[in-house]
């Protein structure tokens, strides 16, 4: 009896942990701004309405380019190199030159967008927090090995937070669809015993608050 139980744990607990891996990777947090500004360009009714639609992809290519592509390709060379042990940066040693390397592309991407007056203060607000959280990152990785996932989905929560407060456009169910999904994925990084709840509670704050203190200093 005792064996089978065991058995119909195995087999409840492995659905679990591939739903857990597809939703981390799918919400990885180096795609969260591209989802972010994705949402900004193309569902928002009027941050870029005025906006051509080779300009709205400009605005994307220029996303993927600072936060996504160069990011992971430093990452890649660190690797490479043997500076990182592993591309999932499990070690606390292995996140600090990434978060370096990683915050000089994102605050290179707020100015970029600072810069040029005709993009919506909300991209560059939201670029800085993204900036403001990958330093807070690197700073709690001095003691702990705080979730990336959770500050990543924080600053998501923090940017919709501040959307629904501009009253630009009702964000009922966006700002649903983001809290479940920040639940969904800070709850596959504890199923898959890579964080405590500390480090996905401490994530989470970091990239809330980055979100707040950004508005208030663009805005």
């Amino acid at each position: 009896m005792e064996a089978q139980l065991n058995k119909d744990e195995i087999n409840y607990a492995w659905p679990l942990k591939w739903a857990a891996i597809f939703i981390s990777y799918i919400f990885h947090p180096i795609l969260i701004p591209f989802y972010a500004i994705w949402f900004l360009v193309y569902v928002h009714p009027s941050y870029f309405s005025g906006f051509s639609a080779g300009h709205k992809a400009q605005v994307l290519f220029i996303t993927l380019l600072n936060l996504v592509f160069f990011p992971v390709l430093s990452v890649i060379l660190l690797k490479a190199v043997g500076f990182i042990e592993s591309f999932f940066l499990r070690k606390q040693k292995d996140r600090i030159i990434p978060y370096m390397a990683c915050g000089i592309f994102f605050f290179w991407a707020y100015t970029v967008f600072k810069q040029q007056d005709q993009y919506p203060p909300i991209i560059s607000s939201f670029i800085l927090g993204i900036f403001l959280a990958s330093s807070g990152g690197l700073l709690a990785n001095i003691y702990f090995k705080v979730s990336m996932h959770a500050i990543g989905m924080g600053g998501l929560c923090g940017l919709f937070i501040i959307i629904t407060g501009s009253n630009s456009m009702l964000m009922t169910w966006p700002l649903s669809i983001v809290l479940l999904l920040t639940g969904s994925v800070c709850t596959s990084r504890l199923l898959l015993s890579d964080h405590t709840q500390k480090e996905i509670y401490t994530g989470i704050f970091i990239g809330l608050l980055s979100q707040f203190l950004a508005a208030f200093v663009v805005a």
